[in-house]
Order: structure tokens, then C-alpha cells, then sequence
């Protein structure tokens, strides 16, 4: 299958190569936060795993919780967004915390229940453990999974 988002990219004619496609596993508050400052984090701002995706990749955002401390669950698709910038920066939210960021321009959204795919999505090994992949915090996904999660979206 083919998408739309991956038709006309051909690295043999010198555009630019075919985007890949993330998941970010991201409490709900910090999903928030990325939505309105236009970037991404991953790690708790490390810029390690940040460093990999590139501009035109796109990445969705799993919550597994509402926030750190509060731990309610979540466990939804909260975000879709298009990566934008080439490096990651790193930011100042105070004295003492730089994280690292990458831009992204988020779409149009309305949040999706996981627990529902997981029979359609290749990369959950085991539908009865199927939060362990989230585990992986940011990780590619098949495009035919991408696919799958944007399909239940009403996209906002």
C-alpha cells in the first residue's frame, strides 16, 4: 500500500527520500505542551533517540498516562505531527533543564484508543502485553501501521 504522504518521493531522481514513520510514547501533559510550542521531545529531553527522525518524517504520540506524577491512564494516539526541522535544538525551560527539541508542525487531531488495534498494528508482538512496545518511548513504525492509528483519527 502506498500512501499519500510517500507518493512522489524517489531517492533515484534526487527528491527527497520517502519519509519513515514514529511513535513517541509521551504523557499526556508533555503532548500538550509540544502541541502548542511546535516540537518534540523524547527521552525526558535527551537528544540521543531525537537525533534520528528527519524532516518529513511523520511521528505519532502515544499517552500511556496523563502526567508523571498523576499516572492516570490514558493509553491513546493524543498527537500527529510532521517532523520539520532538520537537528534537534536545545531549549531553555529553566536553570537548571535544557532539553533537547525538534520542530514539528501538528495536524488536525482527535485522539484514538490503542487498545482497539492492537490486533492490526504489526508492531505489537502480543496483543495480551501490548503496551510493551510503547516502553521503547520513540520508535518506527511500518507505514501500513501508520496508517492503520491516522485512519481511526476524525483528525480534529
Amino acid at each position: 500500500m502506498t500512501s499519500r504522504i510517500a507518493a512522489g518521493n524517489d531517492p533515484a531522481r534526487g527528491t527527497q527520500p520517502a519519509p519513515r514513520f514514529w511513535i513517541n510514547a509521551v504523557t499526556l501533559d508533555h503532548v500538550e505542551q509540544a502541541v502548542r510550542g511546535g516540537f518534540t521531545q523524547a527521552e525526558h529531553g535527551a537528544a540521543g533517540k531525537l537525533r534520528q527522525p528527519r524532516r518529513g518524517d511523520e511521528m505519532l504520540f502515544y499517552s500511556p498516562r496523563t502526567t508523571l506524577v498523576d499516572r492516570t491512564p490514558v493509553r491513546q494516539f493524543t498527537a500527529w505531527a510532521t517532523i520539520t526541522a532538520d537537528e534537534p535544538h536545545q531549549a531553555r525551560v529553566s536553570d537548571d533543564f535544557h532539553p533537547w527539541r525538534l520542530a514539528a508542525m501538528f495536524h488536525p487531531w482527535q485522539p484514538v484508543d490503542a487498545k482497539p488495534l492492537v490486533d492490526e498494528l504489526s508492531f505489537v508482538a502480543d496483543p495480551n502485553h501490548w503496551g510493551l512496545p510503547f516502553r521503547r518511548g520513540l520508535f518506527t513504525i511500518p507505514e501500513e501501521d501508520f496508517l492503520t492509528i491516522t485512519s481511526h483519527s476524525s483528525r480534529g
